[in-house]
Parts: C-alpha cells; sequence; structure tokens
C-alpha cells in the first residue's frame, strides 16, 4: 500500500528543492566531458545519447567512467542538499527532480540519458545499501545474460521491494515512480530485447542499454 506523503513543507519549499533537484540533474557529463576532452559532440556519435554507454563509443574508458561517476553523484548530490535544506520531504522531490532532469534537460531540448547512473545516484544518498542491492542483481543477471539493458531493469525492480522490506516506505513509493520512468526510457530495448536482437555486453553487435 502507497504511502502518500504529507507535504509539510510549504509551496516554496517544494519549489526550491525540484528547482534545484532539476538544475542539478541535467547537467549533461557525458557531453561536457567529451568536450572537454576534444572528442566532439557526443550526440553526433553512436546513438546520440548523452549517458556513459554512449560515450564508451568513443573508445575512451576513463571518460565513460567519469561520465558515470558524474551522473550518479548529481543525484546523490540533489538529495543530500534536499535533505540539509527541508528534510526527508525535500530530499524526494528533490531526488525526483534530478531524475527529470537527467531524461529531460532543458538546454539539450528534453533529450538526455535513460537514468540508470542518476537512479543508483539517488539510492546512493537516500537508501545506500539497497544501491548495493541494485548493483548485485546487475552484476548476477549481465554474467547469466550478458544483457546491460535486462540487468539494469531487473535491477531497478528489485529496488522498491527492498526499500519497502526496509520499512522506507516513501522512497519505497518514489521508486516505484522512478522505475516506471526507467521502464518507459527502455522501451527500445526491451523491443530488442523481446525479437533476440538486444546488443551483449562485449558485442559490437546492437546497442547496449544507455546509462
Amino acid at each position: 500500500m502507497l504511502d502518500p506523503i504529507n507535504w509539510s513543507i510549504g509551496f516554496r519549499a517544494m519549489a526550491g528543492a525540484l528547482a534545484i533537484g532539476y538544475v542539478l540533474g541535467s547537467i549533461p557529463f557525458g557531453l561536457l566531458i567529451t568536450r572537454l576532452a576534444g572528442t566532439g559532440d557526443i550526440r553526433s556519435i553512436g546513438s546520440g545519447n548523452i549517458g556513459a554507454t554512449n560515450v564508451l563509443r568513443t573508445g575512451r574508458k576513463e571518460l565513460a567512467a567519469a561520465t558515470l561517476l558524474g551522473d550518479a553523484l548529481k543525484g546523490t548530490l540533489a538529495v543530500l542538499v534536499g535533505w540539509h535544506l527541508w528534510g526527508q520531504e525535500g530530499a524526494l522531490l528533490a531526488g525526483f527532480a534530478a531524475f527529470l532532469g537527467h531524461l529531460f534537460p532543458v538546454w539539450l531540448g528534453f533529450k538526455g540519458g535513460k537514468g540508470v547512473a542518476t537512479y543508483i545516484g539517488l539510492l546512493l544518498g537516500l537508501a545506500w545499501p539497497v544501491a548495493l542491492v541494485f548493483c548485485a542483481v546487475w552484476l548476477v543477471v549481465a554474467a547469466v545474460t550478458r544483457y546491460s539493458s535486462l540487468s539494469a531493469l531487473l535491477a531497478s525492480l528489485a529496488c522498491p521491494l527492498a526499500l519497502w522490506w526496509m520499512g522506507l516506505l516513501r522512497e519505497a513509493d518514489l521508486f516505484i515512480l522512478l522505475t516506471i520512468f526507467l521502464w518507459l526510457m527502455h522501451r527500445e530495448n526491451i523491443s530488442r530485447l523481446l525479437a533476440g536482437t538486444e546488443g551483449k555486453i562485449g558485442s559490437s553487435k546492437g546497442a547496449p542499454a544507455k546509462l
């Protein structure tokens, strides 16, 4: 049963948490890092996505790792700032807005990443043990199937359950919503998985899940 939040922090605080979260989440680390490294506009490479997976297609693993870290930590920072200023409610709002900012950054015509790294970053800020659950499920599924996209999708299903089991009902509600968004952003990957054409980890064929 969902546990609705009693929004007691006031409209201005809610607006502030949403604004701070969105601005942080919309920082396009993949685009900024690759431009600074002189590799050009990442949107003209591979899938055109700004996430770490597409950055990896430049052949620069260190840039992909930096993008992954940046996209995760911006979510963590949004949660920590929201919590410091407005408590749990502010953290949840800022985290939600950061996730939307990553998916739909206004600076890039609302065309962002698919949210996996930022999803993990939010978990780190709100309930770090569940971030470990995500990573553990991802690693097991990836080892068995070699599908990055399937690993992320199944790991995201485990997180609301883990949060609920820990008694973090408000966080569980948030991550139910984020998981729905994550699956919607991976709809093309899901179609390829069903068709048997999704690229596997370590294979140059097909398109892996974008972070």
